[in-house]
């Protein structure tokens, strides 16, 4: 089983979204898996050019001499793929689009219907991983990541394959914090995570206790948009 992080996350190795990835891989390691986490803040993607000379004057290669490649043989070896990013204006970042956009080397400009009789192109992949969700933010609430699922389900389905997990956590910041009231809170919340990657690897899919689990809020809302505004008001003071 070979498992494949994309962090879309413009902090790299620094950032929330590696937190969630890291706890994640450790237990789908633990289930035997081989873990790759790729950073693609430290890659080279140009954005796409919708010029389309991957699909005529050069099939299955794009005109740009950049990273991507690289990463579309890495995705292409996975079982499982797993798209980590921050929620940017209730979507992925811009890194995380511009690698998503240049995907398009695996499609094909002719089409074919679906199983559910909708349009689609087809993929000249013979067969892609199954994807993995993991997302975080700054607000409070799980329904600000509405956006984000519905993106993913509409992107599986034109990359001829399936969403398996998502894990979506609202109170990112919190798991960035090193108050020692909080720790027991985030170890609790990593352990969550550890066993949905086992989970994922040994069943492909996730259970719905879990899936209740990890959706849970660390700490009440109100107490978490208090502590917010409070440290923006201190690092108003501080410049």
């Amino acid at each position: 089983m070979n498992v494949v992080v994309f962090n879309g996350s413009p902090k790299a190795e620094r950032s929330i979204t590696n937190i969630m990835v890291e706890s994640f891989l450790q237990g789908a390691e633990e289930a035997g898996a081989d873990t790759t986490n790729i950073f693609l803040a430290q890659k080279k993607i140009n954005h796409c050019l919708g010029c389309f000379s991957c699909w005529t004057k050069t099939p299955g290669k794009c005109v740009h001499d950049d990273d991507m490649p690289e990463l579309i043989k890495l995705m292409a070896k996975a079982d499982i793929i797993v798209y980590a990013t921050p929620l940017y204006v209730d979507n992925v970042t811009g890194i995380m689009k511009d690698f998503m956009d240049r995907l398009i080397p695996g499609g094909d400009p002719y089409f074919e219907k679906d199983e559910q009789g909708e349009y689609r192109h087809r993929s000249t992949v013979k067969k892609l991983g199954r994807l993995v969700i993991i997302s975080n933010c700054g607000f409070p609430e799980q329904s600000h990541f509405q956006t984000l699922h519905l993106l993913f389900e509409r992107a599986a389905r034109n990359m001829h394959t399936e969403v398996i997990a998502e894990i979506y956590r609202g109170e990112g910041p919190l798991l960035a914090e090193k108050n020692i009231l909080l720790k027991p809170i985030i170890n609790k919340y990593k352990k969550l995570l550890k066993q949905a990657g086992k989970e994922v690897v040994e069943n492909m899919k996730l259970s719905d206790e879990l899936q209740e689990k990890l959706a849970k809020p660390l700490i009440p809302y109100d107490y978490y948009i208090k502590a917010a505004e409070q440290y923006w008001d201190k690092s108003q003071k501080k410049s």
